[in-house]
């Protein structure tokens, strides 16, 4: 495989690549679960957050 090297012209959208990382993040979590679905406290812990009301998320 061939990969073009970056150009002086590459533009990184920053917002979009938090979300492929967070994605990411899902799907191995995903891959480590022994059921069909995620719960949604899972989801909240591997994306860091906290649902509206429990208090401030952790760094």
């Amino acid at each position: 495989m061939c990969v073009a090297p970056p150009s002086p012209m590459t533009v990184q959208d920053c917002v979009a690549l938090a979300e492929i990382e967070l994605c990411g993040e899902l799907m191995i979590a995903a891959s480590g679960s022994d059921g069909d679905k995620l719960s949604a406290a899972l989801i909240d812990e591997v994306l860091n957050v906290v649902p509206a009301g429990r208090g401030p998320a952790t760094p």
